[in-house]
């Protein structure tokens, strides 16, 4: 059994290791999505558009809460992507005062593009795991997304 102390240097390198990989995975994600023209943060923006494309568009509202940003970070993320004819705003037609966000057909096939470019992404960086540490790892990545979320951030 491990000391109190061992536990905390084990966490600690774990930790780190972890941030060191997020920052990695950053960077090859972005190295991966410059040729296209758009950055990670849009790319979110896109893929989760596009998860409302069989109902009704988003409202920016709706994007904001979904993305955990706030409203004027979505305005900036929708300006790039709609200036690109990525993206149009469209009023609701329920309630004029209400803008909702749809994909465009450049839209669409940046999304594509998209996919291509996550899975270069993600065989890059899982490239040196075999197919049972890659099952094994998402086995450890799905318990630890999966974990409660805590409650008091203190």
């Amino acid at each position: 059994m491990r000391t109190p102390s061992e536990s905390d240097t084990t966490d600690g390198v774990l930790a780190e290791q972890l941030l060191r990989l997020t920052r990695r995975l950053h960077r090859i994600q972005k190295r991966h999505l410059e040729p296209l023209g758009i950055t990670p943060a849009q790319s979110r923006l896109l893929r989760l558009v596009s998860h409302y494309e069989d109902g009704e568009p988003p409202r920016m509202a709706d994007l904001a809460a979904r993305l955990e940003v706030v409203p004027r970070a979505v305005t900036t993320l929708v300006d790039g992507l709609e200036a690109a004819d990525r993206v149009r705003r469209v009023p609701d037609p329920a309630n004029r005062r209400v803008i909702r966000i749809e994909l465009t057909d450049t839209g669409r096939a940046t999304l594509r593009r998209l996919r291509n470019a996550r899975t270069d992404a993600a065989e890059e960086i899982l490239a040196p795991l075999t197919a049972d540490q890659r099952a094994v790892l998402g086995g450890l990545l799905g318990a630890l997304s999966d974990a409660p979320a805590e409650r008091d951030c203190r």
